[in-house]
């Protein structure tokens, strides 16, 4: 861990044009009729700024090599375990943009299913007016397939109060679409003999991310389309594209609701708030 920690600190930048092709294939991806907006709705900055690593220097989970930027983390799985949003300004397609990234935290647990560590990422936005988005990025290794500690856990359950539903019905091309549109090599997302036989996942696992924007887009819609001002998940179960699953939630007062996803036997994949 002391190895590990050494990597707190660690900051890069990146600079892009933001364009409105990536806009055209959210909005394609998200059922919308066109033309397509030229403002980055939200969730939709995870469609810039992206990992480009050489070939060579791709993980067998299709990531790229830790040890650069990320922590080498031992434990082979990688996971989205939440985030916290806060948006201060609109960004364009058209937008020169700066990105920048910063190791905030590494964290070592011991849990019931084993050896957990947690990397926390810090992401600021700018284009020329300003700071557009702070992010903090929640991200957890964990064991190996079988190689766990500990037992397996119940699954919480989740609310059963929501008065806001949709059915979501993922299938291997939105999971693929959605890879390809935010250049994510990561296999358990389109690899399903990967998924079965090394990660021991009985599917495809829906991305964190796409459930992430999938209930900000819910939370806008029934909040009468206000801007959306923080934004705070995480991630509890994986969702699969074995079954259908199901967004839902409430609002709490007239400038906040809770919105949450719920797996199909129950369980509580994401919860969320929501502010405005």
């Amino acid at each position: 861990m002391k190895k590990l920690e050494n990597w707190i600190g660690n900051q890069i930048s990146q600079q892009e044009i933001i364009h409105q092709h990536a806009l055209n294939g959210f909005a394609a991806i998200m059922d919308e009729e066109g033309p397509a907006s030229d403002i980055v709705p939200p969730g939709g900055h995870w469609m810039y700024f992206l990992p480009t690593d050489k070939q060579s220097r791709i993980g067998p989970d299709g990531h790229g090599i830790r040890g650069d930027f990320l922590p080498p983390v031992e434990l082979p799985r990688r996971m989205w375990a939440g985030g916290r949003l806060e948006f201060h300004a609109p960004l364009r397609a058209g937008d020169t943009a700066e990105k920048t990234s910063t190791i905030k935290s590494v964290v070592q647990k011991q849990g019931r299913t084993g050896t957990l560590v947690f990397v926390t990422v810090e992401h600021q936005v700018k284009s020329a007016a300003g700071l557009c988005l702070t992010e903090e990025h929640d991200i957890v290794y964990r064991e190996a397939a079988g190689q766990t500690s500990g037992g397996k856990k119940d699954p919480q359950l989740a609310p059963t109060d929501g008065i806001w539903e949709e059915t979501v019905v993922p299938d291997p091309v939105l999971l693929f679409r959605y890879s390809a549109l935010t250049f994510n090599g990561h296999r358990i997302h389109y690899d399903l003999d990967y998924c079965l036989k090394e990660e021991g996942y009985p599917g495809l696992v829906v991305h964190g991310p796409l459930l992430g924007t999938l209930l900000m887009r819910l939370a806008v819609n029934k909040m009468d389309g206000r801007p959306l001002r923080k934004f705070s998940f995480r991630n509890f179960n994986p969702i699969f594209d074995t079954a259908p699953f199901t967004l839902s939630g409430k609002p709490e007062n007239s400038d906040e609701c809770s919105v949450w996803v719920r797996g199909p036997a129950g369980e509580l994949a994401v919860k969320a708030t929501a502010e405005f």
